[in-house]
C-alpha cells in the first residue's frame, strides 16, 4: 500500500491565493472558504471534494483508489 499524503495546497480559482491544508482521512471536505477573498469553493462537477478540484493532491480515499467519499 502506498503512503497516503494528507497535505494539499488549495488554490482559489478567483484570486489565486494558495494555502496548504491538512485533508481529513475519513471524510470529504465539500466546502472551503478562501482565506484571502472569502469565496466559498465547492467541488467541480465529477469531483468528490474541494481537494480533488482545487488541491495539488487528491483526497485520501481517491489516493487509495476507493473512489469518492
Amino acid at each position: 500500500m502506498n503512503k497516503i499524503i494528507t497535505l494539499s495546497s488549495v488554490t482559489c480559482p478567483k484570486c489565486g491565493y494558495m494555502k496548504e491544508e491538512r485533508m481529513p482521512v475519513d471524510a470529504c471536505q465539500y466546502f472551503y472558504e478562501c482565506e484571502s477573498c472569502k469565496t466559498f469553493l465547492k467541488p467541480k462537477q465529477g469531483d468528490c471534494c474541494v481537494f480533488c478540484s482545487y488541491g495539488n493532491v487528491k483526497c485520501p480515499p481517491v489516493q487509495q483508489n476507493e473512489g469518492c467519499c
